[in-house]
């Protein structure tokens, strides 16, 4: 049996999987700059721009953040198909509930949110010749580079979960600000909640959805199980970006699919990833829920099609992980690997080990129990 671990993490100073999937300390440092420059735009453009338009008291407050996301959970790669690929950081900005009932309706606050964001965003935009996109539906993205974007959801919280948060290191359907602030639609408040945390939509107005549960959920997982966790989730989204430019599967779906069947070998990813790998066919098939909504199918979301063609082509990679591990020769290792995660992975057949059978049993987990499966509540 080989060993292809050296070539997916090793702190030897060589060529691995993981280096070629890490930005590099300018690009890391390029980003997280302009993250604090959109984060403080957004504190001093937002009470400015609703004072502006009549806004006055406790509407004009400063709003907060939160980091989710791939930057959060320490998830980020490269992208592998630059374009249309991009590094994607996601910054949620917060305002406290209070005020976004300040106006009448609930489809004018979410379009007041996004206009008055956008509008505090542009002087910034314009000065550092980024561009601004209002095509998603819920967030407003920055481009920042060819490399990278930040996409900025907008939230309502509860007005003592806003007091809690502390600082972390025009609309569809309207042509104006002052068109939504003026419109007279129907829509009340009385039908939300107000102690949830609620996402802006464009077209949707207001939907339940707090990333926090997430971001706590996927540390836990991490810091019960190791780091090797981290490292499969980002193999596995490694893989997903060289067989797919764009959509497949998500990666909260992926990181959920992964955990559920995770199971530590001490000193070998590759026989980690291929555990996951070859469980992982039969999770998405079986269907995998939002870790911390039972109520949300992350495999509904992808869709029955789609959802089967990522389990087949999951097959094809476990096969070739498979045969790259019972390799007579370290080339063909290393060419099959390279069909799973493309040119990033070393094609270095001299960094390529041969396990001894105490190596492997050492690897082995010391006891296999029940693996358990984030299960669907639903059929479909």
């Amino acid at each position: 049996m080989l060993n292809l671990s050296p070539l997916l993490n090793t702190t030897v100073d060589q060529p691995h999987l993981l280096k070629e999937l890490d930005l590099s300390t300018a690009e890391k440092a390029f980003i997280a700059q302009a993250k604090n420059d959109v984060r403080n735009r957004l504190r001093d453009g937002i009470p400015e721009v609703m004072a502006r338009y009549g806004y006055t008291g406790k509407s004009v407050v400063q709003p907060r953040f939160f980091t989710q996301g791939s930057w959060a959970y320490k998830t980020l790669n490269s992208p592998c198909q630059n374009p249309p690929q991009q590094s994607d950081v996601d910054d949620g900005a917060y305002l406290p509930v209070s005020v976004i009932k300040g106006t009448s309706h609930p489809s004018i606050a979410s379009s007041v949110f996004f206009a008055v964001a956008e509008e505090a965003l542009e002087p910034l935009v314009k000065a550092k010749g980024w561009q601004l996109l209002t095509d998603k539906d819920t967030c407003i993205r920055i481009v920042i580079s060819k490399l990278a974007h930040i996409d900025i959801p907008l939230y309502s919280i509860p007005d003592e979960q806003f007091e809690e948060m502390s600082f972390a290191a025009c609309s569809r359907g309207y042509e104006t600000l002052s068109k939504a602030m003026s419109d007279s639609k129907t829509d009340t408040w009385t039908a939300l909640p107000t102690d949830k945390v609620l996402l802006a939509h464009r077209k949707d107005n207001w939907i339940k959805s707090d990333p926090r549960p997430v971001k706590d959920w996927f540390i836990s997982e991490v810091t019960d199980k190791g780091e090797q966790l981290r490292r499969i989730v980002r193999y596995l989204k490694a893989a997903r970006d060289q067989h797919w430019a764009s959509g497949g599967p998500s990666s909260i779906l992926l990181m959920a699919a992964a955990a559920s069947v995770f199971e530590k070998r001490k000193g070998r990813d590759d026989l980690a990833l291929l555990d996951v790998l070859e469980q992982m066919p039969g999770v998405l098939r079986t269907g995998v829920n939002n870790p911390v909504d039972d109520d949300e199918s992350l495999t509904d979301r992808l869709g029955e099609e789609e959802v089967e063609k990522a389990a087949t082509r999951f097959e094809e990679m476990y096969r070739y992980l498979s045969g790259a591990i019972h390799a007579k020769e370290p080339q063909q290792a290393c060419n099959w690997a390279i069909n799973i995660f493309g040119k990033r992975f070393p094609n270095r057949p001299d960094l390529v080990l041969v396990a001894s059978v105490v190596e492997t049993i050492t690897a082995t987990p010391a006891e296999a129990g029940p693996r358990e499966l984030v299960e669907r509540t639903k059929a479909g």
